[in-house]
């Protein structure tokens, strides 16, 4: 969670609820959100992945976020690369793009590992994100 700009302490009750509130309301907004992302055979939850787009973002951001326990099983790539499918074949998005601190090396060998390329560096909300990404034409089907 550090690289997501997330204090460590828990949160309390109302910033979850509003957390909670922003993931839901993507739904019904945007027609997209998060997944979560289960352990096929034993249901277990390994964490979310899919994608937001709030007012102001600079686009249809892709993301994922898996418990430490599932770290280096290629959850997240599989996640990442089902979203991308929903992104092209079922929204028609032209691009999708990830915000990644640049300390993040984990997720940034996530989203070159599906494809995406650093388009630039930006500040988003006060923090320096890189921002990659990747469209329609360049995908590797």
């Amino acid at each position: 969670m550090r690289y997501l700009g997330v204090e460590r302490e828990p949160w309390d009750r109302g910033r979850s609820w509003r957390h909670l509130a922003f993931l839901w309301g993507h739904w019904p907004l945007g027609g997209c959100g998060m997944w979560v992302v289960e352990h096929r055979e034993t249901g277990a939850f390994v964490g979310v992945a899919g994608f937001s787009e709030p007012d102001g973002w600079p686009g249809c951001e892709l993301s994922w976020k898996l418990a430490r326990l599932w770290w280096g099983h290629g959850y997240a790539s599989e996640a990442a690369r089902a979203a991308l499918g929903f992104a092209f074949d079922v929204l028609q998005r032209d691009r999708v793009i990830s915000l990644i601190h640049p300390e993040n090396h984990a997720s940034i060998r996530i989203a070159e590992r599906i494809g995406e390329r650093l388009l630039r560096r930006i500040d988003h909300y006060g923090r320096e994100m890189l921002c990659y990404g990747i469209d329609r034409a360049s995908r590797a089907v």
